[in-house]
């Protein structure tokens, strides 16, 4: 595997010297700003030079000078991609182990933006000749890479496998992947091989390096770097759950006719400011995903270090937590036929125990949102207002509210309400134009009031809004219309004069009234008395300020 590009020309010593410093110079020249068009001539012509290769692969491994590698690594990406059909299959392989070794044999510098780019020339290339590579050259490839993640050479180099791994996925994902001049349907091939072959494999060799780490990052009272791999190891997960899983979508429908109550919900019927994407990878899944007990494990990695750094402000917002609820928050979004055709039951404990963990970040609402007002990161909160719209686009209402039941004495739509209260409140306490951690809840936990809201013209039983709900939205809208009367007002005697202020402003509101509509549809009889006594309440006043 540490093959390179293979020259037949004897390699020039002071030829090679003298191209790197060029390129040295000319990244010099930028940095300083000094004649920067003329420098970045002299970047181009490497790339596009005929075979540099032998050039940039000893200015890799020769230069001091950061942005000189990083500007070698491209120019292999680009000529290689140019040149393509006209390399032997020897070559093409050497290029790819050439910038896999190189990532791995770097794996401590301090320069990861040079890592990540090498990475990334490796996963663009070896997609290039991922159709014309045998399964045996594929396999030579991963097997240096499970080494390096499964912590077989240390944690630099379990990282820098984690890095290419990613690269990877994202360079076989359509959203993410470089067009290389190749027609869709190269990109189609490649990412359904993936798909097939590798993607759930990749996903566990991340999983055991992030569960190898676990309890040495759990037993330390301090940053250590098992931590930035466990992190690197839950971010990767994350990607592949954000898959475009294609191969399952042929049997979606089997899960939908079996999952009873829950099931994959028409999630098209929404725009929602918040994203939430479904997560649908099939059967195939469930071993490594639902009855592995993986779920459990994440959340009892989080769960403890929350507990052991509740102390420290700063730890909720670091690297490892964020990744680590982002996680969770996407085990929410899990659906399909993922799950067996038992009426939902197999699905309901999965996002049970999802919710028992989550709802530590939420509840009780008014004391969560104390802290935050004292200081406190809002981003646990906002996560957990995430997972419960995933939960919401995932279930029925009926099933929504009976969530929280085994845990709590009232249910999901009830800690709901109490939540959106608490946000409400905090926006009319704090009047103000930028945006605060209430409003970015607001708008997270009214699209999750829509997602249940609008499956209220069903014929079906379970699409009912159960009795406390139907008390939750009659409360919530008669807050949200004390809200938004005492905004208009507050504002009514405003200098702010910015017409693309006011129309955003507009906007916004127009978005909002669609979803207040479906609250005050889900609660009619005590909506519609709320609305006409306040009508005739404001009329009342108008006509006294006229006699």
């Amino acid at each position: 595997m540490n093959q390179s590009y293979q020259n037949t020309a004897p390699p020039d010593l002071a030829h090679l010297q003298a191209t790197m410093r060029t390129i040295e110079l000319a990244c010099s020249s930028i940095q300083m700003h000094v004649n920067p068009s003329a420098a970045e001539a002299t970047l181009l012509s490497l790339s596009q030079s005929p075979q540099p290769y032998q050039a940039c692969q000893f200015i890799l491994e020769n230069s001091q000078m950061p942005n000189a590698r990083f500007q070698a690594a491209g120019a292999i990406r680009d000529a290689a991609i140019r040149e393509w059909g006209f390399l032997s299959t020897d070559d093409k392989k050497g290029l790819i182990s050439f910038c896999l070794c190189f990532v791995m044999q770097h794996a401590s510098s301090a320069e990861g933006y040079v890592q990540a780019k090498v990475a990334s020339v490796a996963a663009q290339l070896l997609k290039r000749g991922w159709l014309e590579f045998t399964a045996a050259d594929k396999g030579t490839f991963f097997s240096q890479v499970n080494q390096a993640v499964a912590g077989s050479h240390g944690l630099d180099m379990q990282f820098a496998g984690i890095i290419f791994l990613e690269s990877l996925v994202s360079e076989f994902s359509p959203s993410t992947s470089t067009a290389m001049g190749l027609p869709k349907e190269f990109h189609d091939q490649c990412q359904t091989s993936l798909e097939l072959d590798y993607l759930k494999s990749l996903y566990g060799w991340a999983q055991d390096a992030a569960s190898s780490v676990t309890n040495r990052i759990i037993a330390s009272d301090s940053a250590i770097p098992e931590a930035k791999v466990c992190s690197a190891a839950l971010r990767l997960m994350l990607q592949i759950l954000n898959w475009d899983f294609r191969c399952s979508k042929s049997t979606v429908e089997i899960g939908r006719r079996g999952m009873g109550v829950l099931g994959v919900k028409n999630d098209s019927y929404s725009a929602r400011k918040t994203e939430c994407n479904l997560v649908q990878p099939g059967p195939s899944w469930c071993d490594v995903l639902i009855t592995s007990g993986h779920v459990g494990w994440l959340l009892r990695l989080y769960g403890a270090l929350r507990q052991k750094f509740s102390c420290k402000g700063y730890w909720l917002d670091c690297p490892l937590a964020v990744s680590a609820r982002k996680l969770i928050v996407q085990f929410c979004s899990l659906t399909g036929n993922i799950f067996p055709a038992d009426n939902g039951h197999m699905q309901g404990q999965h996002l049970l125990q999802l919710l028992s963990g989550v709802v530590e970040w939420i509840d009780p609402p008014d004391a969560v949102a104390k802290s935050i007002q004292n200081g406190k990161s809002d981003s646990e909160l906002l996560d957990g207002c995430r997972a419960l719209l995933s939960m919401a686009a995932v279930t029925s209402p009926l099933m929504f509210d009976q969530l929280l039941k085994p845990i709590r004495p009232y249910g999901t739509l009830h800690l709901l309400y109490a939540l959106m209260s608490e946000v409400v409140k905090d926006i009319m306490e704090n009047h103000t134009e930028e945006e605060t951690w209430s409003w970015v809840a607001r708008d997270v936990l009214l699209d999750t009031w829509t997602t249940i809201l609008m499956l209220l013209d069903s014929t079906s039983r379970d699409a009912l809004l159960p009795s406390e709900g139907i008390s939750a939205a009659a409360n919530l809208f008669a807050l949200i219309v004390e809200s938004e009367l005492k905004a208009a007002s507050a504002s009514a005697f405003s200098d702010d004069n910015d017409a693309d202020y006011f129309q955003a402003s507009i906007t916004a509101m127009d978005e909002r009234l669609s979803s207040y509509a479906l609250v005050a549809r889900a609660a009619l009889d005590a909506t519609v008395p709320l609305l006409v006594r306040l009508f005739s309440e404001r009329f009342a006043r108008l006509h006294q300020r006229h006699l």
